[in-house]
């Protein structure tokens, strides 16, 4: 199992790795941690500015220092979001953990499960969030190529991924019938920092 296995979860997940679209992330490196086992981790920082406020929906555009904007929403739980305005500078760490084990046999029903946990600031504090959510996804091996190298996940929406091995003995290991069980793992901490101070004139 190699560092592809973290795509594949995050399409079998639909895109859940990647929900708050941190700009530019570093790929996760997951190595193997036993007999189909393989795990891996990464913490992620960005800074932003807010550009962009809709009261209504309760959102936040973010625009990264290269120029990618993303929005992110606010739920009744943030009680802060009103101190919230234009040109804030916003620092979003995105702490990230993924484990996949091979299931031999395939006895499991293919699912998909989602938690999520949500703090914020206290009233009067800057504003701020931190939001945990955790991915549990179960996919059928619905086919499996020596010659190519290449494992066919079936997950719980129907959907199929490729997984590219590098490991010959990692492959050896999966056959057809089998299971893969991922835990994607994400906490996302956001603050609001004070406006920088103008440059004072000469």
């Amino acid at each position: 199992m190699n560092k592809f296995l973290l795509a594949a979860c995050a399409a079998m997940t639909l895109g859940i790795a990647h929900a708050q679209q941190p700009p530019a992330p570093k790929a996760m490196e997951v190595k193997a941690v036993g007999e189909g086992k393989a795990a891996g981790a990464r913490v992620l920082e960005i800074r932003a500015v807010v550009v962009g406020l809709d009261k209504a929906a309760r959102s936040i555009d973010l625009k990264a220092a290269n120029g990618r904007v993303t929005t992110v929403f606010a739920s009744d739980e943030v009680k802060n979001y009103d101190q919230i305005q234009l040109g804030d500078q916003v620092v979003a760490r995105f702490m990230q953990s993924l484990t996949l084990e091979l299931k031999k046999g395939g006895t499991g029903i293919m699912e998909r499960t989602d938690s999520k946990d949500m703090v914020s600031a206290k009233p009067g504090e800057r504003p701020g969030v931190a939001v945990g959510r955790q991915v549990h996804v179960i996919a059928n091996v619905v086919a499996v190529n020596k010659k190519a190298m290449t494992v066919t996940l079936k997950g719980p929406k129907g959907n199929y991924v490729d997984l590219q091995l590098q490991d010959p003995k990692q492959l050896a290991r999966v056959k057809k019938g089998d299971q893969v069980e991922a835990v994607f793992t994400e906490a996302v901490a956001l603050t609001v920092e004070p406006a920088p101070k103008p440059a004072a004139g000469k």
